[in-house]
């Protein structure tokens, strides 16, 4: 078996979006995974896949013939300026804007734009503000 590297957060593992029109999320979730400097990891015919994020169609084997009901998840952004990238980006390959880059009253700091992707999922990208890592991800190797 080949080796792989993958990165990993705290939470979340992975998450599965089951869409509509896998050629339209595609384009759709390249463009602004493009704006946020985070690589598409593999594709076939009725999915793709990111970090921790898998997008199929409803056929696939994955997803066993049920679409995802309309979800909510955010993008971690570096900074203002790629949260204004990913709010470009989404809107010029399918999005529709749900909420303009601009500061949120979340926390002091908090900066995001939100957009519906081609499925009517609530997509967000934040910066949090001014903050020092430890690492800029986990690296789990298998």
């Amino acid at each position: 078996m080949a080796k792989q590297t993958l990165h990993r957060g705290r939470l979340i593992d992975h998450l599965q979006l089951v869409v509509n029109d896998l050629p339209a999320s595609r384009r759709f979730y390249e463009a602004v995974l493009q704006a946020l400097e985070i690589p598409v990891g593999g594709a076939g015919e009725d999915y793709f896949w990111a970090d921790e994020l898998f997008v199929s169609t409803a056929d696939s084997r994955a997803a066993q013939g049920e679409l995802t009901g309309r979800q909510h998840f955010a993008f971690q952004a570096r900074d203002r300026a790629m949260v204004d990238a990913f709010h470009r980006a989404a809107l010029a390959n399918g999005g529709r804007d749900h909420g303009a880059p601009g500061e949120r009253p979340y926390h002091p700091g908090y900066y995001a734009a939100f957009v519906l992707d081609p499925d009517g999922n609530n997509i967000e990208a934040v910066h949090h503000g001014q903050a020092e890592r430890s690492a800029a991800s986990v690296e789990i190797v298998f």
